[in-house]
């Protein structure tokens, strides 16, 4: 390998917005994620996730129901 054109390996923590804290390497510091293993639907189980805010389904129905 040639000296001087690699980037410094680190280790980094990796912060999810569900509150999962990771200790890895990496090139870059301190990652903030949005979703992760412990949250994302694939390997949580869950099917779908319908949200329902305000009525906001209802009120679409209800408008273009004819």
């Amino acid at each position: 390998m040639k000296n001087g054109i690699h980037p410094e390996y680190k280790q980094t923590t990796i912060s999810c917005a569900c509150g999962t804290v990771i200790e890895t390497g990496s090139t870059k510091e301190n990652l903030k994620i949005e979703v992760c293993s412990s949250c994302h639907p694939f390997y949580t189980g869950v099917k779908s996730r319908m949200s329902d805010k305000g009525g906001r389904v209802e009120r679409f129905k209800k408008k273009y129901d004819k």
